[in-house]
């Protein structure tokens, strides 16, 4: 209870500096200091697994900063001290060998758990394909295919400065969004057709390279409804930091009545 208390201490503060309370934070803000809020389980246990390592790191360089500060102040010529047994001295020799390797094995363990859990792909209700392109993204609803053998497709461009509606995000917004349900395992497969691209969104803890000539696949389970806001995060090309990735998260209801919307304009 006191290491979570000591945790909420330290980070809580720096949240006012973020988002006000009560706001989901889902794009890149102006000085944002920390995470965008997970929406799936994987960004919660990315989340988590960082500020667990940082409480580790702060009470590590403080250590360091306060055995430096000793040793400057101690070992001065003015001062009659002979380091030779804390140089070397057999015990701490032993302590300063055993203790890193026992951090680092208290740092590897929920790693590597998070590592597994980011390539667990559960037995998926959804697949969506994703295309990356210089410089936009094609998507594909593969499930469902109409009598003619044709699926759910779109390209999905930035929309330009000039051509915002008020509340849209500069840089960020697009023109056919990508729509996704909420509490429902979710796989995407993710290529490229010319250069190398990322498929990454923050809230969601999604990030997949596009591979030219390779499929790359993730899983997703949204959570919460919410519009998610991402970018390709591989450098591409002259226009790489202009083809952003939006996804709207809705309701298993909604997102039926948006699929049925598609299939009347294919």
């Amino acid at each position: 209870m006191s290491y979570k208390l000591a945790q909420m201490c330290m980070l809580l503060p720096l949240a006012y500096f973020v988002m006000p309370m009560g706001v989901k934070c889902d794009a890149p803000d102006d000085w944002q200091l920390l995470f965008q809020d997970p929406a799936t389980p994987v960004a919660a246990g990315v989340v988590n697994l960082h500020h667990d390592i940082m409480i580790i790191v702060f009470f590590l360089s403080g250590f360091v900063f306060w055995m430096l500060f000793r040793t400057v102040y101690l070992f001065d010529h003015t001062k009659n001290l002979n380091p030779s047994k804390v140089v070397h001295g057999t015990t701490i020799e032993i302590i300063w060998t055993i203790t890193p390797s026992i951090i680092l094995l208290v740092v590897a363990i929920p790693s590597f758990a998070l590592l597994y859990s980011l390539e667990e792909v559960v037995d998926p209700a959804i697949t969506l394909k994703i295309i990356g392109h210089q410089w936009y993204w094609s998507y594909e609803y593969s499930d469902y295919v109409n009598v003619d053998g044709e699926s759910i497709d779109f390209d999905s461009y930035m929309v330009p400065t000039d051509e915002l509606e008020p509340g849209q995000l500069r840089l960020l917004e697009v023109d056919n969004r990508v729509f996704l349900p909420t509490n429902t395992h979710i796989r995407v497969l993710v290529t490229a057709a010319d250069v190398i691209h990322c498929w990454a969104v923050p809230s969601l803890g999604v990030k997949v390279d596009c591979m030219p000539g390779r499929l790359n696949q993730a899983g997703m389970f949204i959570q919460r409804a919410g519009v998610f806001y991402g970018q390709c995060s591989e450098i591409c090309g002259v226009n790489h930091g202009f083809m952003p990735i939006v996804v709207e998260a809705v309701s298993l209801d909604k997102y039926i009545e948006w699929i049925s919307e598609q299939q009347e304009n294919v």
